[in-house]
């Protein structure tokens, strides 16, 4: 193998690992939305919930996208009550549901309101 030759492949192997390394950061780095369908069966205990809950997600970084509002079916059955929220990766996620007060306010919303939870990974940006 000529000098020349291995010289143009070694910087083809490097431009091409340096273009990779974003993306591969980047799919590490996808945001994570948690959609909740809500029926509330006891509305102040719920209250309480929501405020405290919105409070740590606030603290480790995520934001709501839809809090309530009105319900619109386009097919299907809607939930009661919809909320959904993003962190902008993983480690926000884990820090949030690691919370200390988490247990406490599982505990709390169970009493409060029939719930169904899920995560889904978002689009890179």
């Amino acid at each position: 193998m000529s000098i020349i030759f291995r010289s143009t492949l070694f910087i083809a192997v490097g431009f091409v690992g340096a273009l990779g390394i974003p993306a591969a950061n980047a799919q590490s780095k996808l945001p994570l939305y948690v959609i909740n369908e809500i029926e509330v069966t006891d509305q102040v205990a719920f209250k309480i919930y929501a405020d405290r809950q919105a409070a740590l997600i606030k603290k480790n970084g995520g934001h709501f996208i839809v809090r309530g509002g009105a319900i619109t079916a386009i097919e299907g059955t809607t939930p009661k009550r919809f909320t959904e929220y993003v962190f902008e990766d993983v480690d926000h996620l884990k820090a949030w549901q690691n919370e200390p007060e988490q247990k406490e306010l599982s505990l709390m919303r169970d009493k409060a309101a029939k719930y169904n939870s899920f995560m889904v990974e978002g689009l890179a940006q």
